[in-house]
């Protein structure tokens, strides 16, 4: 940042698995949420049926793996590609995952069908990403299933993009409003990297965070974490 100033950074904390359980309605995700629980930490004791404070790194770890997995509508190969676990292991495991969420599964298998008849899927907003190959009757297998994963993808990962924009076009009216010389420097996925002088740094701090969890609303809320110091690298959670 510039001389005598700080950076902020906000991050959107596990913003798609949250809109996937607004868009699902999963209770399983909903309660998690609402409790403001460990996502991860959460799935794990459901999957591996322990207390939720005695689920180890390793259980977290997977529980993990398999929840974005699921967001980017991965196979049971995909998932054993990035663990240890061997094709039919992953297999079983995603099986007792949708077992434990079956709305999830509903989702995906009805996002497919989707794609397919009508050619595009929707974020929460209204936006369309076309998926028009997938009326291709000759499209090759493998093909569409790459555009089948990438169409149960769009909406939940399009939502959250939609949803930083907005936090984007409100947040410098509100600076303003408020007199303040702190500014957005980068959008960077799920955060926003603003620069502010020390003296507004605990004000602007509050500022990013509501401006950023009243972008839209979910049955979920949405939450930020903010962090600031003298570079990218050795930030810090703010107070």
């Amino acid at each position: 940042p510039q001389e005598g100033w700080l950076l902020l950074a906000a991050d959107y904390s596990q913003v798609e698995l949250r809109i996937l359980g607004h868009i699902t309605q999963e209770p399983g995700l909903l309660e998690t949420f609402n409790a403001d629980q460990d996502i991860h930490a959460a799935t794990a004791a459901r999957l591996f049926d322990v207390p939720l404070e005695q689920v180890d790194s390793d259980q977290r770890g997977l529980a993990k793996t398999i929840n974005f997995a699921t967001v980017y509508g991965s196979t049971a190969f995909g998932i054993s590609s990035r663990t240890e676990m061997t094709p039919d292991e992953a297999r079983r495991f995603l099986d007792q995952y949708f077992e434990t969420y079956p709305a999830i599964r509903d989702y995906i298998e009805e996002t497919t069908v989707l794609a397919n008849e009508q050619g595009y899927v929707e974020t929460l907003l209204g936006r369309k990403r076309f998926f028009r190959e997938l009326q291709n009757e000759k499209l090759p297998f493998n093909q569409r299933q790459a555009l089948e994963r990438q169409a149960i993808n769009a909406p939940i990962q399009g939502t959250a993009a939609d949803i930083m924009k907005i936090a984007m076009i409100n947040l410098p009216r509100k600076l303003a409003d408020g007199g303040y010389a702190s500014r957005i420097l980068l959008q960077v996925h799920d955060e926003l990297v603003l620069e502010a002088p020390d003296e507004e740094l605990h004000a602007v701090a509050q500022l990013v965070r509501d401006v950023m969890e009243g972008a839209y609303t979910l049955v979920v809320p949405l939450r930020v974490d903010v962090e600031t110091g003298p570079n990218w690298y050795d930030l810090t959670d703010a107070a």
